[in-house]
């Protein structure tokens, strides 16, 4: 079986950057919420409503420089989808067990 890879284009960028726009600041926004948790104090620990809000930025710029390594923009808008929705579960669940 002889199976080619398809090449990367540039004809998708603007659904690739589309996605990592609106999906990538969705779940940066829910991997913030995430990390706030994770961390001792919660949402409302000394300082750390500020650092939330400035992680916001840097995970967003992660998912913008990843998002134009998937082959299309189909492939980016169904991945990041998948990755905001269990983000966001993820983040209802520590809510939900730290009370």
């Amino acid at each position: 079986m002889s199976t080619q890879r398809q090449r990367l284009e540039s004809r998708h960028w603007f659904g690739k950057t589309m996605a990592g726009v609106v999906l990538g600041y969705a779940l940066s926004v829910a991997l913030s919420g995430v990390l706030a948790l994770l961390t001792p104090g919660g949402f409302a620990g000394e300082g750390k409503i500020q650092f939330n809000m400035w992680m916001i930025a840097p995970l967003w710029a992660g998912v913008l420089g990843f998002v134009y390594l998937f082959r299309d923009s189909r492939r980016a808008w169904l991945w990041l989808s998948l990755a905001t929705v269990l983000a966001f579960a993820v983040l209802g669940l520590l809510k939900a067990w730290k009370g």
